[in-house]
């Protein structure tokens, strides 16, 4: 059941909607490094589009009613929106899901050092990664200072182009006989992925001279102290700007497309959807590469909480209406899959893997192995998609992540699936994933977006 490749069906005009669609995904990437920083631009967009934060409704005893847009935000890292339908709540949603955390690196809580008149940032990784792909890359430092009076300061360094950037070093190939002996997981420890940040002492300081110096300088241009390194959260990320990739600029080279390619295809068809029968949710979370925990994680109750607190602004709260609500949607939990890379064909299972032009991926199971820790979708919801991708001419494709005993990953999914709801894993195909940049097919994302409108509307 070989599916077709979606490029040799676009009339111009769908070629058009193809280009506008990526342009704007690339610029939501520059601006949406951080999870705090897509949760800015998300709600930018949102407004813009009518919709109102639920605690401003709540705070003037205002009602919701159907046809409102309404959103909550969790610390802000996580996000919910919601379009009332005006069918009943009981009824159910229909929920687009996606995560908008990434793989980094994030700076420790004491990391100041100076070794060798070199200062020194200690960094914690975050999520799966490949820690050898991350040295010796242009990096930028993207995140908050946090002081003790409660200001917030936002810092953005490396990003614009007389910003300095900033790197880890590698032993250079001359020295690296031993190195180059190492398994890949150990030929940079995780210890080693310090960011190198500034070479230059004062001059009348005989010791730690550079680190003093590197402290004037973060007291004159962001009023930080050493101390203020306690309550930041600054995240280390590859710097530049998403590019077009290939000479037909078919695809996108850009850092953090897992999961925000989901992340904003959804956000685009919630947005563009304006009447809905069953209400319409599109919740884009935090902490998924780490397992979804935490308060912004999927295993919070905010996503609960707000459904709960959403029922009772319509008037119709009740334990069990709200139980009833979550076990009768309907939801696509909203990540990428890996792509099949022919140079490394020996990882994949060609007849169920996902093929760059082919469309939005549907992964009926995802987790390890023999399923661990996998949703596996029911055969009849998968059915009624079908028919809904089919009616509404959306190339897709279903696959797998590899072969089953080389490894495997997980969604949100099983965490939704719960509540006794109908969830399966959706999203866009995606090479290097979790490599500082991530490949994605242009012609994926515009159908994706198409498929998740055709979801909103019909399911």
């Amino acid at each position: 059941m070989e599916r077709p490749n979606a490029w040799k069906t676009y009339t111009k005009k769908q070629l058009k909607e193809l280009e506008t669609l990526n342009e704007h995904y690339r610029a939501f990437l520059n601006v949406g490094k951080t999870e705090r920083e897509c949760i800015t631009e998300i709600v930018k967009q949102a407004e813009a589009a009518g919709y109102v934060n639920l605690e401003e409704i709540q705070a003037k005893k205002q009602s919701v009613k159907a046809g409102d847009k309404v959103y909550a935000v969790c610390m802000k890292k996580t996000i919910a929106l919601f379009h009332i339908g005006t069918n009943p709540m009981d009824m159910g949603m229909n929920i687009l899901g996606a995560h908008i955390d990434s793989p980094r690196m994030d700076i420790k809580q004491n990391p100041l050092y100076e070794n060798g008149d070199m200062a020194y940032l200690d960094t914690h990784y975050y999520g799966g990664i490949k820690k050898y792909q991350w040295v010796t890359l242009p990096l930028a430092i993207h995140g908050v200072v946090v002081k003790k009076d409660g200001s917030v300061i936002d810092v953005v360094i490396g990003e614009k182009e007389n910003d300095p950037v900033f790197c880890v070093t590698d032993l250079l190939i001359h020295l690296a006989g031993e190195q180059q002996e190492k398994k890949a997981n150990k030929v940079i420890e995780g210890e080693n992925l310090d960011i190198l940040f500034g070479s230059i002492p004062l001059k009348e300081e005989e010791k730690e001279g550079v680190k003093k110096n590197v402290l004037k300088l973060l007291k004159e241009q962001y009023d930080m102290e050493e101390e203020d390194f306690l309550s930041a959260e600054l995240e280390v990320v590859p710097a530049g700007k998403a590019r077009e990739a290939g000479i037909d600029r078919s695809m996108i080279l850009a850092y953090g497309q897992d999961d925000r390619v989901c992340a904003y295809t959804s956000l685009v068809a919630m947005l563009e959807v304006n009447e809905v029968k069953r209400t319409t949710c599109c919740l884009l979370t935090d902490k998924e590469e780490i397992g979804s925990v935490g308060a912004t994680g999927m295993q919070s109750r905010f996503f609960e909480n707000t459904v709960a607190e959403l029922l009772d602004a319509m008037g119709d709260y009740s334990e069990l209406t709200l139980r009833r609500c979550l076990k009768n949607s309907r939801m696509l939990s909203s990540d990428v899959s890996a792509a099949y890379d022919p140079l490394y064909a020996a990882a994949y299972e060609k007849n169920n893997a996902a093929y760059f032009g082919r469309g939005m991926v549907f992964n009926k199971f995802t987790g390890s192995r023999g399923k661990s820790g996998s949703n596996d979708a029911n055969a009849e919801y998968i059915g009624v998609l079908r028919k809904i991708l089919d009616d509404n001419h959306v190339a897709y494709q279903t696959a797998e992540l590899g072969k089953v005993d080389i490894g495997g990953g997980g969604t949100i999914a099983y965490i939704l699936s719960l509540y006794g709801m109908e969830v399966i894993d959706s999203g866009v195909a995606v090479l290097n994933m979790h490599a500082p940049w991530e490949v994605t097919s242009k012609a994926d994302i515009y159908e994706t977006k198409k498929g998740y409108v055709a979801f909103l509307k019909n399911a």
